[in-house]
């Protein structure tokens, strides 16, 4: 089906016309997952509500702006994708699904999120970037078993000192950021394994070698002027990256290093719980 043509049916609230964008979807998949993406859909076909046993629910790239009250049937939903949508606030119908392991709301509108966040005490990835967040929100702190954090082009300052509660957390994307400085809750965390805080302001890194748990931090795209220092086997992406611990100097000019490999980048593809 063309896009302007779903475009169009989109608008229009008759049983035929959502009947044809579903595409017959009249009872719940085997699979017990249902993608909708790229539906050009204006609000979500309540019918779909009705599917109680539903695990997954993919609405990606989406015209969606809200949510019916009846997505709260749907008590067993551990993926829910609103990524690529118009939300400029999380429907706190969101918050009732108490079961999600993944949520993804990157490239969205939001500026915040909603305290009864809280209530997802069951998620494991997060997914925020592409916002319009000029600060972390701290309800995202008290999600005790997030593992997986990725807040990349926000417009993100700081972090707040209570993210350092996450102690199951092991990998924060924020690449693309505001940072003028790396985060010192980060140096407090010693589980963490992956930290991205590539395209910020950074202009010092200070040691992480004594984060027992780290893998690799990527740094690259930084006004910075040392690397940072790390433990033996932790992998770095950035200027330096090569160098132990600060880049040589000879007669005084730096020389760079110029990795052919690429940065390791947050996975494309949606990924399930573990």
């Amino acid at each position: 089906m063309g896009n302007s043509l779903k475009a169009t049916l989109a608008f229009v609230p008759s049983n035929m016309c959502q009947k044809y964008l579903l595409e017959d979807l009249e009872e719940m998949p085997v699979d017990k997952m249902v993608d909708l993406s790229g539906r050009q859909m204006r609000r979500l076909p309540v019918h779909i509500c009705s599917f109680r046993e539903l695990v997954k629910l993919y609405l990606s790239d989406n015209n969606l702006n809200h949510l019916p009250p009846e997505l709260e049937q749907l008590q067993n939903l551990q993926i829910l994708a609103l990524d690529f949508n118009n939300f400029k606030a999380l429907p706190l119908v969101v918050c009732t699904l108490k079961q999600l392991c993944i949520l993804y709301l990157g490239n969205n509108k939001l500026c915040s999120l909603p305290l009864e966040l809280r209530l997802l005490q069951n998620l494991k990835t997060l997914w925020i970037e592409s916002n319009c967040l000029q600060y972390l929100p701290e309800v995202v702190c008290e999600l005790s078993l997030l593992r997986t954090l990725h807040a990349g082009s926000n417009a993100l300052r700081c972090l707040p000192p209570q993210l350092q509660c996450l102690q199951e957390l092991r990998t924060i994307w924020l690449s693309g950021n505001l940072l003028s400085e790396f985060p010192p809750v980060l140096l407090d965390m010693p589980f963490l394994e992956v930290i991205d805080v590539d395209r910020n302001s950074i202009r010092f890194f200070p040691s992480l070698a004594h984060l027992p748990g780290l893998k690799l931090v990527i740094y690259d795209h930084n006004p910075c002027r040392n690397a940072p220092k790390v433990a033996k086997g932790v992998r770095r992406v950035g200027r330096w990256s090569e160098e132990t611990p600060e880049p040589r100097k000879r007669s005084g000019a730096v020389i760079e290093i110029t990795l052919d490999e690429k940065p390791l980048l947050p996975p494309a593809a949606k990924t399930e719980p573990e």
